[in-house]
């Protein structure tokens, strides 16, 4: 029975020895590599020589201004899009899930967001809410209109800049989210709400005390696989405000990690490195943190 036992699970070891060897090519390597690169001081790419190892790579990011307003924005676009894009997507969950007629069509509809290019969803942004010299867009014909004056979102202030970066990314992640809030809501037990009806407890009650606790699996993970996403966000950025995004005051750390490595201020790969690194770590804290809440959540 040992032997056999033993058998079925180097068995396994075989199975997944693929993506073992995948990951640790492709994943757990260019990791350790990218940490290594970032105590080299002074690394040059063409003769792969350094002059030093330290915290210089890491001193020097931490006080550059352009990585500290790469911070400030992500930070920014986190905090604001991932609460707001999923309690968004789950109020239209919940409304998609109460219609009996046209719920897969309009199913079909709030995904197609999804399947589309978000740098050509970023142009048709940029198209309606920049300013040119022959018309100050949709969006700021929509502002005059209700009285209020209109904004260069593009290339104005930087409240600006940020509502629509916010409001695109919302756009963007909300169908992944509404797909599966939907999914999850259609496996709850339809005897749960029998009962909560023969009892005759309300509408919002039975939604927090029946849908919510058996959905929130499905919420922690939405939260947590959005604000690794956000922390990752860069294309969006670029297909909104351009690639230079230090001029434009609307650079993220992924962008700045780009920069270092191949834009007008590339060729310091030992920095990008050191970004690339303190990015790691602020994701994998805040997952954590995540995990730790939720499992706290869904023990109780």
């Amino acid at each position: 029975m040992r032997h056999k036992g033993f058998g079925g699970s180097l068995k396994g070891w075989l199975y997944l020895l693929p993506a073992l060897l995948f990951l640790g090519v492709f994943m757990v390597y260019p990791l350790i590599d990218v940490f290594v690169y970032s105590f080299e001081e002074g690394y040059n790419s063409a003769s792969q020589t350094y002059f030093g190892v330290g915290t210089y790579n890491y001193a020097y990011v931490l006080r550059d201004p352009y990585f500290l307003q790469a911070v400030k924005n992500t930070f920014l676009l986190v905090v604001v899009t991932v609460p707001l894009s999923t309690g968004i997507a789950l109020l239209i969950s919940v409304g998609l899930h109460s219609i009996k007629p046209l719920r897969n069509f309009l199913q079909t509809v709030y995904f197609l967001p999804y399947v589309t290019n978000t740098l050509a969803v970023g142009m048709v942004f940029m198209i309606l809410f920049k300013k040119t010299a022959y018309s100050d867009g949709l969006i700021n014909l929509l502002v005059t209109r209700l009285g209020g004056n209109s904004v260069d979102f593009i290339d104005g202030p930087y409240w600006a800049k940020m509502f629509v970066l916010c409001f695109y990314t919302i756009w963007v992640v909300m169908p992944f989210k509404i797909l599966i809030l939907t999914s999850a809501l259609a496996s709850v037990d339809p005897v749960y709400y029998r009962a909560a009806q023969v009892d005759g407890t309300s509408k919002l009650r039975t939604f927090m005390r029946i849908t919510l606790p058996m959905i929130a699996p499905m919420i922690f993970y939405l939260v947590i696989t959005g604000f690794i996403g956000a922390f990752k966000a860069y294309s969006d950025v670029v297909a909104l405000f351009g690639t230079n995004l230090n001029a434009a005051g609307m650079n993220t750390i992924v962008g700045y990690v780009y920069d270092m490595l191949y834009g007008d201020s590339g060729g310091y790969p030992s920095y990008a490195s050191a970004a690339a690194i303190i990015l790691f770590a602020i994701v994998f804290t805040i997952t954590c943190i995540n995990l730790l809440v939720s499992g706290r959540r869904l023990r109780r």
